[in-house]
């Protein structure tokens, strides 16, 4: 197993890790201190195992499936944690879970027609900003400045979770069309 797919591994292994830090009363006034220091390592192995993977020639299957499903479960793990600590609404992580259904069902369906859906813009900014959120919401430092960051952070992640649904579509909409038409 090449280092990507280690790091990729590394993040999935990190997710309980994190939402027990989260979200066990064991450590009041510093688990969420904990929870995002594990937060940004686990993040921080999103960016490095596929800079090292095209660096160094080393994409493969497994990282191709398994990166994004890290990515997933990482994000949507920190959102739904969120929920239980009300720190962020359920119309909300809904809409951008919901986002990531679409999406890996559109990935499905190309790469059932032998299609690669790669990556976009969009949607490298959608996860930035989601991180970002995250980690301003865990931390909830009670100042008017991050109170209104976390508020401009969600907002912006919401946003970008809806152009880059909205990207991918319109990019890729020959992929939802039959060969039979």
């Amino acid at each position: 197993m090449n280092l990507p797919n280690r790091l990729t591994l590394f993040r999935v292994i990190l997710i309980p890790f994190f939402v027990f830090f989260l979200l066990a009363p064991y450590f009041t006034g510093y688990g969420n201190y904990i929870a995002v220091a594990v937060f940004i390592v686990a993040s921080i192995t999103d960016f490095l195992d596929g800079h090292i993977a095209r660096k160094r020639n080393l994409v493969t299957n497994f990282g191709k499936f398994m990166d994004p499903l890290a990515d997933k479960l990482l994000v949507c793990s920190a959102l739904i944690c969120l929920i239980e600590l009300d720190r962020l609404p359920a119309w909300i992580v809904i809409i951008i879970i919901a986002r990531e259904f679409i999406i890996s069902g559109f990935r499905l369906i190309a790469s059932d027609n032998g299609v690669v859906i790669a990556a976009s813009y969009w949607g490298k900014f959608k996860t930035t900003f989601q991180m970002l959120m995250v980690i301003v919401l865990i931390l909830d430092i009670p100042h008017p400045v991050f109170y209104w960051l976390g508020v401009i952070l969600t907002y912006v992640s919401l946003a970008l979770t809806v152009i880059s649904l909205i990207d991918y579509i319109v990019k890729n909409k020959n992929v939802l069309q039959d060969k039979g038409e």
